[in-house]
């Protein structure tokens, strides 16, 4: 910005399901510029993202046994971590060769109907909290495909409107040959085949706390004649189906235990049984409780059941055990629940949970942690590579801790990658400073010159985005380059909502603090407090709905040492807030009546805009003109809207037609909380 300037079975209606939100960490507090300030305050990836803790979950039961060359089940654990909303995505990073954990953040319909996404090995798919839905198909898991874990999901909805269907081969999760599978805490329902079928010789799974309901056809396993299959089934409520729950086929070890299998008295669907050994299967059947299931247990002649501990419930028909089986502790550890506290404890707990999915079941610990260091004593050297390792679509915060020192270099956070927070870990703001000297005239690597937004040190386009207890700076030399064309030389460029700067420097001459937003019709709030900005022309600018609250504003001399500028240039949008300036102080090394508090940035020409600044309750020193609004590219600031209310200090003035004043009852609707309509910042 330049001193003249010219984004046929009946299905029960279902309840919609809460969305779990991640907790806010708690930061440390602003930290001290200096003595004085303090006092004056007071009185105005090419690397890696570290995963998420619940990403190091492994399974139990057969997926965690060593066997075929794989060491338990632990998904995508060594891979990042991305987060989809998209089929295109969800396809993309399931169906890939490397290792992710994919974070399902939202719905998500196939397309075609009964699509099955081919998922290759080593991979963790989880729903977010419990947002994370699959309509309309489900997942395959092809011949050696291994160490998969599929987790927190809904999938549902792809039945076709006929019950026992023989034409459409639409499962939640199938499995031809897989091993080393975890299926845990997801609700399968209403498909038009299997909601589970682990088939042609799987082995090594583990199905686990899962709602498995409204369907016909529930969990099928075995379609081979070897007897190969090792699989555990446990903690899972099956309710409202009719057959398969689950029917085992030649499986060498199934262990199932602490299942509660439920057939409601009055509703449309009907069990025809429940556990079923077939072939040569040997089961064992532990702790589980069946409620009103007909034939709950039935075996076939040449298979195995050794039943213990379960309840039955008004079952009727068929209850059946015999032959010899194995020891599931031979294999593994385990404990068992009571069965009478089956229904209890499954209703509560089967299913997709809020904790999982998200950071609330870690936040005690903390918040993801992204540690800069350029001595190497990090995880990174510089502010950018860490930026890279935040994945894509993050779900939850992500805490970028700078060490002490300077950072010579550009960083840009991506519209991608929000609840990013870029905090020095000094004991002082200075301690951390992010620099370089970019200016709007300055080359670009690829031919033409940055301009205003691209000369930015620190450029955030991502939503709630947090910077505390660092300096960011533009160190451009106006002395230096006056044959440059253009010396706008921005620190730091915000295009983002719900940015909170908290504790920090911003530091330049020209256009220092842009606060802008992602488009003209897009809202942009910011939050400025208990930090410093310093420059002389048009240091605080742009169209967001800004607030910079008790802070204080530096104003410095140009590059040839006169004293001359403008705190303020706001581009407001019509029927927008701009910039509030509130309870604040503004001073500097400058001349007595040399700076005007704002003019107006009718950016591009554009006559529809509405510049507005306000400042209120906050201290100018004699520095302040006593006429502090001024026109801009032919723009008079009267036709804008530019006010002051209560300001104290030896360059506050009276009211004038030269210079308004807010009354009362104005002012009561542009208090701080007017700014940021509903968003209240939180250190996080």
């Amino acid at each position: 910005m330049s001193e003249l300037r010219s984004k046929p079975r009946h299905r029960r209606s279902r309840t919609a399901l809460a969305v779990g939100v991640p907790l806010a960490l708690t930061a440390a507090g602003t930290l001290a510029y200096g003595t004085t300030d303090l006092v004056m305050l007071g009185q105005a990836s090419a690397a890696q993202a570290a995963a998420p803790a619940w990403a190091s979950d492994t399974a139990d039961g057969f997926a965690s046994v060593n066997s075929l060359g794989q060491n338990g089940t632990y998904g995508g654990r060594d891979g990042k971590t991305v987060t989809v909303k998209t089929l295109a995505d969800l396809e993309k990073y399931a169906t890939a060769a490397e290792p992710y954990v994919i974070v399902v953040a939202g719905t998500i319909n196939m397309n075609p109907v009964g699509k099955e996404i081919k998922v290759q090995s080593d991979k963790t798919i989880v729903g977010q909290g419990t947002s994370g839905h699959i309509v309309g198909g489900g997942f395959f898991l092809g011949q050696g495909v291994h160490n998969v874990i599929i987790r927190n999901l809904t999938i549902r909805d792809a039945y076709q409107g006929v019950w026992n269907d023989k034409d459409h081969d639409f499962d939640a999760i199938q499995m031809d040959g897989a091993h080393h599978v975890w299926i845990d805490h997801n609700d399968l329902r209403n498909m038009a085949d299997g909601l589970i079928d682990v088939r042609k010789d799987s082995t090594n799974v583990t199905v686990s706390w899962n709602k498995l309901s409204d369907n016909n056809k529930t969990f099928g396993i075995g379609w081979t004649e070897n007897v190969k299959t090792d699989i555990t089934i446990h903690h899972n409520w099956i309710r409202e189906t009719e057959q398969r729950n689950p029917s085992t086929d030649n499986a060498a070890h199934a262990h199932l235990y602490n299942n509660f299998l439920e057939d409601a008295p009055g509703t449309d669907i009907g069990s025809s049984y429940g556990n079923y050994s077939r072939g040569a299967t040997k089961m064992v059947l532990e702790n589980s409780y069946f409620q009103g299931i007909k034939n709950p247990v039935i075996k076939d002649s040449g298979a195995a059941i050794v039943q213990r501990g379960s309840v039955f419930s008004g079952t009727s028909g068929r209850n059946e055990s015999g032959g010899t089986a194995f020891d599931p502790k031979a294999h593994y550890a385990y404990t068992l629940d009571k069965a009478a506290d089956l229904p209890g404890i499954l209703r509560s707990q089967a299913g997709p949970r809020s904790s999982i999915g998200t950071t609330a079941s870690v936040k005690a610990a903390a918040a993801t942690t992204l540690t800069v260091a350029q001595d190497g004593s990090g995880q990174y050297r510089t502010v950018q590579a860490a930026v890279n390792a935040v994945p894509a679509n993050n779900p939850s915060r992500v805490v970028i801790a700078v060490k002490p020192g300077t950072y010579r270099e550009l960083v840009k956070v991506p519209s991608n990658k929000p609840h990013v927070t870029i905090q020095g870990t000094g004991g002082s703001r200075k301690d951390t400073t992010i620099v370089y000297n970019n200016a709007s005239g300055t080359p670009k690597p690829g031919g033409g010159t940055y301009g205003t937004g691209g000369s930015a040190t620190v450029a955030v386009e991502a939503d709630d985005f947090q910077a505390r207890n660092l300096t960011i700076s533009n160190d451009f030399d106006e002395k230096a380059n006056q044959g440059l064309n253009g010396h706008q030389a921005v620190a730091l460029r915000t295009a983002a909502d719900k940015v909170f700067l908290d504790g920090i420097i911003v530091s330049g001459d020209q256009d220092t603090l842009l606060l802008d937003t992602a488009a003209k019709d897009r809202l942009g709030r910011v939050y400025v407090s208990d930090s410093y900005v310093v420059g002389n022309v048009d240091f605080i600018f742009g169209r967001a709905t800004a607030v910079v609250d008790r802070s204080v504003i530096t104003l410095k001399k140009r590059w040839d040492g006169t004293s001359a500028g403008y705190v303020t240039a706001p581009s407001t949008a019509a029927n927008r807030k701009g910039i509030l300036i509130a309870n604040s102080t503004v001073n500097g090394d400058v001349s007595n009546g040399s700076f005007y508090l704002g003019r107006p940035w009718h950016a591009g020409g554009d006559a529809s805009l509405d510049p507005q600044t306000t400042v209120r309750n906050t201290s100018l020193s004699a520095a302040i003109k006593s006429t502090p609004w001024t026109d801009m590219s032919g723009f008079s600031w009267k036709d804008d809207r530019f006010a002051e209310y209560k300001n104290s200090g030896a360059g506050a003035g009276g009211a004038s037609g030269n210079r308004p004043h807010l009354t009362d009852a104005q002012a009561a609707d542009q208090e701080v909380s007017d700014w940021l309509a509903g968003w209240t910042p939180s250190a996080s």
